[in-house]
């Protein structure tokens, strides 16, 4: 089974002159659905997880399946303010300015091994916050885990110094 046949190409969404990876098709097919996951979980090589840090908000979508199947924790990341307790942030850039993402203060324990998951690896800027915000509370981070990379916007370069991978490269 090919995972890419399940991603939709959007042209000029969510502004024109970008190419959008809709994921939902996969989302919608449970075989496939499935099979992405099996490929995310085999890249961890039975390694020992104590938390999955999913994203937001399509970070969510596997990072809960991944959670349930590694008899893992689940910490979401959100935009500022979504967050009903105590949080600390970490900022990055995007195209034009920049923006923050939290996470609560007690979700992870020193030392306790994370995985962080999102659907797309674009320019890094995103993983390298959520990296950040790990480290703030004394997390070890066992792998960047990602749906796709678009790989000619050399995101992995801001997350070089992580385990990385990625179930689809474009």
């Amino acid at each position: 089974m090919q995972i890419k046949n399940y991603i939709r190409d959007i042209q000029d969404f969510p502004k024109e002159g970008i190419l959008f990876k809709d994921i939902t098709p996969l989302l919608n097919d449970p075989i496939a659905r499935k099979e992405c996951l099996e490929i995310l979980v085999k890249s961890l090589k039975d390694q020992k997880i104590d938390k999955v840090v999913g994203a937001e908000s399509r970070g969510f979508f596997f990072g809960m399946l991944l959670a349930q199947e590694l008899n893992a924790g689940f910490i979401p990341v959100r935009k500022p303010n979504k967050l009903p307790y105590e949080t600390i942030s970490a900022s990055y850039e995007l195209e034009y300015g920049s923006d923050n993402l939290e996470m609560h203060t007690d979700a992870i324990k020193k030392g306790e091994r994370i995985l962080i998951h999102d659907d797309v690896l674009a320019t890094g800027g995103t993983a390298k916050a959520v990296c950040e915000l790990v480290e703030k509370l004394g997390g070890e981070i066992v792998q960047c885990n990602f749906l796709m990379e678009l790989s000619f916007l050399d995101g992995r370069e801001k997350i070089k110094d992580y385990p990385i991978f990625s179930a689809i490269t474009y």
